[in-house]
């Protein structure tokens, strides 16, 4: 078989995604426009929703995971008065509710989504139930049972509030669906609700205001985007650092234990570097750390 097509072009691509596109349209895009290899993106958005998506390029797929866990931040709004097929305003709507909340009973509801909290995730959904998309099943008409799952929110804050809707701001781990939030917050309040708008503000390291418009993408030059990646270790902020002494460097890149300079708890996952950039992710065991992923140096370093 042939090489697939393409650069070793290896980082980070912040997009500010628009409503009204798949998160999977945004990354063949900016592969199309970078002639990358490779890639990825950390964490879906809805196709309604707009904000941060982190496109990874190359040997930055291989980090994914470190955003995947990291925190993200949505700003959105809940529609009071109706519950939807989607739980957005692009479903169909289930059932009416001609009650309101107010503001006072709005603030009272929300300690109960916030902390380590249970939620079932929305039927039109990418989670697999039984080897298929939730989201499939529904759009042919069946009810798909989802589980409940544990979810991290660290904070769940009223931006603002009417008579018929409400705007949050919400800080939450992996695995977070808004629209249960605005379904679940809706029905504990007896008056219904979904998610009228939808923006995540930042995921880990990623900040919406510093990301790429959508319409740049195929404008602009390839040497423009090229200048805008940020290199993979930008996603690697939570992790401990340590240096790979040259022998160490040259083992592990070759799947092995390698020696260390530097420390950490034994067993805690760290990333690895030596002079010339990111050699791998991997566990410290007391002076060596044993790779779990190990980077091509030359398709890590491509970006500058």
């Amino acid at each position: 078989m042939g090489r697939k097509k393409g650069r070793d072009i290896s980082g980070w691509l912040v997009v500010d995604k628009p409503a009204g596109i798949t998160s999977t349209a945004v990354v063949a895009k900016v592969r199309w426009a970078l002639d990358a290899r490779k890639a990825g993106h950390a964490g879906t958005l809805d196709p309604d929703a707009t904000g941060v998506l982190a496109v990874a390029l190359g040997e930055a797929t291989k980090t994914v995971s470190s955003i995947t866990d990291a925190l993200k931040c949505y700003d959105f709004t809940v529609t009071w008065g109706a519950e939807t097929t989607t739980d957005d305003a692009s479903g169909e709507v289930l059932r009416r509710s001609d009650a309101r909340p107010t503001r006072d009973q709005v603030l009272v509801a929300l300690p109960g989504f916030t902390g380590e909290i249970m939620q079932v995730p929305p039927a039109y959904s990418a989670v697999k139930v039984e080897g298929d998309r939730a989201y499939d099943l529904a759009r042919e008409g069946e009810t798909p049972e989802l589980a409940a799952r544990p979810l991290w929110v660290e904070s769940l804050t009223l931006l603002d509030a009417d008579a018929d809707s409400a705007r949050f701001e919400m800080v939450c781990g992996k695995g977070g669906y808004v629209r249960a939030i605005a379904r679940d917050l809706g029905r504990q309040l007896g008056c219904l609700g979904h998610v009228a708008h939808l923006r995540r503000s930042w995921s880990g390291p990623f900040d919406a205001d510093d990301g790429v418009a959508f319409d740049r993408i195929d404008r602009e030059a390839q040497d423009w985007l090229q200048a805008r990646l940020l290199p993979l270790e930008v996603a690697l902020q939570d992790m401990s650092m340590l240096r790979a002494t040259p022998e160490g460097a040259r083992r592990i890149r070759n799947g092995n234990p390698g020696e260390v300079t530097g420390s950490a708890e034994w067993g805690e996952l760290v990333w690895v570097a030596d002079a010339r950039g990111p050699v791998c992710i991997g566990r410290y065991q007391g002076g060596t750390v044993q790779p779990e992923r190990v980077f091509n140096l030359q398709a890590a370093i491509d970006h500058g």
